[in-house]
């Protein structure tokens, strides 16, 4: 008696104050190990009727609360969201995954991020691992790699977590095919580019740079093919030298801009394939004395904070990246009893993209070279 006196003091009392009674508190004033506390919690296996009552009765003294998120860390519950980013401190993923969050919140769920760094592998191990802790739903985010072999892999996992009553969400990524189990949330990417090479064009511009952005992405491959449809339909000639690709990094920008600049540049405008490229670039002309937009024009993509940090402030195409990650959610968890206030939401989802048109375009100066 004296040791369970002990056992409850300690789990209520602490120098500061009151803490709550953990699994371990329960398990010792029961005198049952944790494994069966935590079975008499999720009534997921069998337990003699006698320990049930002595499990209960202890939380009941120790004042003990179920602690949903960690019962879904444990693995024990599937009122879980999983998201899986390229990069956690890229304000692109960053905006996606707090709308998932907030989503998830909503709903009585715990978010899961994990980062991947680029790695493809990495992704589908975390793909497994929510699979592993019954995921409601895996959120995937942003573009992907042409590979047969991962193309393969992801749609497997898709197929088990859609066995499993879960289910792949592509954000911001292309289908993997009709026979494949997986929903989506989509941008009209292409159709971004192309409108701002367009507020380029009929500004005067027909020597546009496009720089940055990863030629293997699906990303900045439809960001590219805008562009490029933008200056067909115009009559522009495509000129494969105003074609700089490379990561979507500030890092990226600076160097490749300040290497063009060197080479006395032909071109007037540039449309960075981000904002964050576009951060870079703005860096580059500052130091070589070119004036935006007086001597240069640049525009963006994203609309992320940085493009109204920048000054002057950037042109740019903004995308609802925190509604993508609220809509994400709903796609994937549609229907059923506990979800019927969410709107009904099948397949892939589509949204809008407009320019934000701000200070840093203006008519190519008198006498710059045109084509």
């Amino acid at each position: 008696m004296s040791r369970q006196s002990s056992t409850a003091s300690g789990a209520s009392g602490t120098a500061g104050g009151q803490r709550r009674a953990t699994v371990v508190d329960v398990a010792k004033r029961a005198g049952v190990s944790t494994a069966t506390v935590s079975r008499v919690m999720n009534r997921n296996y069998p337990v003699a009727a006698a320990t049930r009552e002595r499990v209960e009765e202890a939380m009941r003294a120790l004042g003990y609360v179920v602690n949903a998120h960690a019962r879904a860390l444990a693995g024990v519950s599937g009122r879980t969201v999983g998201i899986i980013v390229s990069e956690l401190i890229d304000p692109f993923y960053a905006y996606i995954a707090r709308g998932v969050e907030r989503e998830a919140t909503d709903g009585d769920r715990l978010c899961l991020v994990c980062c991947t760094q680029g790695d493809p592998q990495r992704e589908l191990a975390f793909i497994e691992l929510m699979h592993e802790r019954r995921a409601d739903a895996v959120v995937l985010v942003g573009g992907s790699v042409e590979d047969r072999a991962y193309k393969a892999e992801l749609a497997r996992r898709a197929r088990e977590l859609d066995a499993g009553g879960s289910k792949l969400v592509l954000c911001g990524r292309p289908s993997l095919g009709d026979d494949v189990p997986t929903v989506g949330v989509e941008y009209d990417n292409e159709g971004g580019a192309f409108a701002l090479t367009d507020h380029l064009i009929t500004q005067g511009h027909r020597r546009i740079l496009y720089l940055g952005g990863p030629p293997g992405l699906s990303t900045a491959r439809d960001r590219l093919a805008g562009h490029r449809r933008a200056l067909e339909l115009r009559g522009i000639g495509r000129d494969p030298r105003l074609e700089q690709p490379g990561a979507f990094s500030r890092a990226f920008g600076y160097r490749r801009m300040a290497e063009l600049l060197r080479e006395a540049p032909d071109f007037t405008a540039v449309f960075a394939a981000n904002d964050i490229v576009a951060a870079g670039a703005a860096q580059a002309l500052e130091e070589a004395g070119v004036r935006v937009p007086q001597d240069m024009s640049l525009v963006g993509y994203d609309d992320i904070p940085v493009a109204q940090e920048l000054r002057p402030r950037l042109t740019t195409v903004r995308i609802p990246l925190e509604e993508m990650g609220r809509q994400a959610v709903r796609v994937a968890l549609n229907g059923g009893d506990e979800d019927d206030w969410r709107a009904p939401t099948t397949g892939t989802l589509r949204l809008g993209t407009h320019i934000v048109v701000r200070d840093s375009v203006a008519p190519p100066r008198a006498g710059r070279r045109q084509g």
